[in-house]
């Protein structure tokens, strides 16, 4: 599978836009080459540069049961537990903890952070509520992973 972003290239910088500092509108993404079998998408974004930081990786973003048929998510993305632009999605709770996509907002000073956007198809539907937290995400997704794909955005706070 592969992963684009009509907003940055991979490892280039992100927009404003996308981030805290921002009007925080998730970027819009797209992919294609996804396995046969495929049920539905996951995908979460993180800044494991925060581990230098905040002692841990960061979550900005998890959604999931992002039908099969769908292969884009659009700017900004509703914060909502189901988000009607994208049916059948369900979303969860991220580092803040808050409901949905919050972008890059790092310390100023600690330098640019890469924020890996990691794409996750699945033979399965997730039976998993929202607002659920990482932990059960992964625990869900276990052992139904066919294939995934990844772009990285990378931002600096001066």
């Amino acid at each position: 599978m592969k992963l684009t972003s009509s907003a940055f290239a991979h490892n280039g910088p992100m927009l404003r836009k996308h981030t805290g500092e921002g009007v925080d509108y998730s970027p819009p993404l797209a992919w294609e080459g996804a396995p046969e079998g495929t049920q539905s998408f996951v995908l979460i974004c993180d800044d494991p540069d925060a581990l230098r930081v905040a002692g841990r990786v960061w979550n900005h973003w998890m959604i999931w049961n992002i039908p099969a048929h769908i292969h884009q998510l659009p700017e900004n993305v509703e914060k909502t537990d189901a988000p009607a632009s994208v049916p059948g999605a369900r979303q969860g709770m991220n580092s803040w903890p808050r409901l949905g996509y919050y972008g890059p907002m790092p310390p100023p000073g600690s330098g640019p952070h890469h924020y890996h956007f990691r794409l996750y198809a699945l033979d399965t539907v997730l039976d998993l509520p929202a607002r659920a937290g990482r932990a059960d995400l992964e625990k869900a997704m276990k052992g139904h992973i066919l294939a995934e794909a990844e772009t990285i955005g990378v931002y600096e706070r001066r």
